[in-house]
């Protein structure tokens, strides 16, 4: 398990003061991030091998949104590695120990000079122990239903400031995106995301958003109708 420490800044904030949804999302990245570096597994590297792990799905539970200038331990950890996936945990907690967020993860390994998966070698994967087991989450279907009936939402056109270090949009970016087609009073306490497809800088992406019993599903496509995420989003 790899942990750190941190207190939420007022940069960090929605108009709320609470922790916003993206700065939840960038903690999480931010873990499994820092322990690869720590690793010497970490961004420099799996480029200079041609090689980067990219997220093919979230499952995150939002238990309470941490507070301006509350103190968390942020925490995460591998339990398997099949072919070319990774399984990765993520926590959240307060100084009590508490849970504030729970998420699961699976990643695929990527062969960046072939432009596709590759399964990780022993050396890919050393010092992300599997000891630890899978949190006690809701097992979900491997994919999101798209619903047929929607309305369509603004559209978006992909800028700088979406990217990351792949030159995709990053991962909480897309939930982002899907957040501001919501209305104001929607309290967002589980996000399952499934990623289809990469957007880059100057593309145009728009949701398609259909509401149920159960929350919100919303599908982020290209003008050909080809999805670049679907999520469900529920309070």
């Amino acid at each position: 398990m790899y942990r750190f420490g941190s207190r939420i800044r007022y940069s960090e904030t929605d108009e709320y003061g609470a922790l916003s949804l993206i700065g939840i999302m960038n903690y999480l990245q931010d873990c499994s991030t820092f322990q690869s570096e720590d690793l010497g597994l970490g961004i420099a590297c799996l480029a200079n091998h041609n090689r980067a792990w990219w997220l093919s799905s979230w499952q995150i539970m939002i238990d309470r949104y941490p507070q301006l200038g509350e103190e968390v331990l942020i925490s995460t950890w591998s339990y398997g590695f099949k072919g070319i996936y990774g399984y990765r945990n993520f926590t959240i907690q307060d100084q009590q120990g508490n849970y504030l967020v729970r998420a699961d993860s699976t990643w695929f390994f990527f062969d960046t000079a072939a432009g596709s998966p590759v399964r990780a070698s022993t050396e890919d994967i050393r010092g992300y122990e599997e000891g630890e087991e899978r949190l006690p989450m809701p097992n979900l279907p491997r994919h999101i239903p798209i619903p047929q009936d929607y309305r369509e939402g603004a559209p978006v056109v992909i800028g700088k400031h979406h990217l990351d270090s792949n030159h995709h949009v990053n991962n909480a970016q897309y939930v982002e995106i899907a957040k501001e087609s919501l209305p104001d009073d929607f309290v967002i306490r589980t996000i399952w995301v499934e990623y289809k497809k990469a957007a880059r800088l100057g593309d145009v992406v728009i949701p398609h958003i259909s509401r149920h019993e159960e929350g919100c599903t919303i599908v982020l496509c290209n003008p050909e109708n080809i999805p670049y995420a679907v999520m469900r989003l529920q309070p």
